[in-house]
């Protein structure tokens, strides 16, 4: 649903519907509208936010304790701007802490409502906060990593980091807390978006790629490739950082050496289609 194209399409995960459903039968309704409440506060400070920085936003998921906002920013934007969107929606719940705060000396919501808000209010923090994709302290996480290594290597990591910590927490929960069953189950429905992410690890590279080839990327150092002449494309696109101009020194056998701007082998790869060949063999008889 849209609101006079100010709002993306706004829409349910599935998962969502399961959780309605279990309210409904465990009467317990009341609380599942807090956290859904919450949960569409903290992603309209991400909308907020994007909008500010005029990202192009797609539709945004809800799904319980959490939601993920679709845009057409792939690693285009500078760092600085994913970090400010990303904790634009944390930063919601500070003013919930302090909304809470105002109106409670006045007795306008029954202690028990307000009781229940401050809980869930820490407790959809708290978890968002965890250092696990696509949660924001996730994608914080992920940001780290793209600034300090290529962005292949990035999200590699921070995929197989996100599974890793999912799965802890699943033992954790198992052996030394009281069973709850949609603990268990919001954990497994990450570790499998995970999974999902990790299948779709080379078309989401490409993805990069392609935007790098068609000059969406932001820009701030040039750093340099050195590569042999028998490497792949795919060879030297793995060393590609965010925000980094790279011209590539291509090295043949004879001591030969030539320097190739990135958007020539981008160029060679997604519009001359020279997969097959060797990055030495693509630039031969470059000057």
């Amino acid at each position: 649903m849209t609101f006079n194209n100010s709002l993306p399409k706004i829409k349910i995960h599935p998962i969502l519907y399961v959780f309605i459903a279990i309210s409904i039968l465990t009467g317990t309704f009341t609380e599942l509208a807090i956290i859904l409440s919450l949960v569409f506060f903290h992603e309209l400070g991400h909308l907020t936010m994007a909008n500010s920085l005029k990202w192009r936003v797609r539709r945004i998921m809800l799904w319980v304790f959490g939601g993920v906002m679709d845009t057409d920013e792939h690693g285009t934007r500078p760092i600085k701007e994913e970090v400010l969107v990303t904790l634009a929606g944390p930063s919601q719940h500070i003013l919930v802490y302090l909304l809470l705060f105002i109106i409670s000396p006045f007795n306008l919501v029954p202690a028990s409502i307000l009781e229940l808000a401050f809980y869930y209010n820490t407790a959809i923090l708290l978890f968002n906060l965890l250092p696990v994709w696509p949660l924001d302290g996730g994608k914080l996480l992920f940001l780290f990593f793209s600034a300090i290594m290529p962005y292949k290597q990035a999200h590699q990591w921070i995929v197989l980091v996100s599974m890793g910590i999912t799965i802890a927490i699943i033992v954790l929960q198992l052996l030394f807390f009281p069973f709850t069953l949609s603990a268990i189950f919001i954990m497994l429905f990450i570790f499998l978006e995970n999974r999902t992410e990790w299948k779709q690890r080379y078309y989401i590279f490409i993805r990069f790629l392609l935007n790098r080839y068609e000059g969406k990327s932001s820009v701030h150092t040039i750093q340099p490739i050195k590569a042999s002449a028998n490497s792949t494309f795919m060879d030297v696109f793995s060393y590609f950082k965010r925000e980094k101009k790279h011209p590539i020194y291509i090295t043949y056998p004879d001591k030969r050496r030539i320097v190739i701007d990135e958007n020539d082998c981008l160029k060679s790869y997604f519009h001359d289609n020279q997969h097959a060949q060797s990055i030495g063999e693509a630039f031969r008889y470059q000057e």
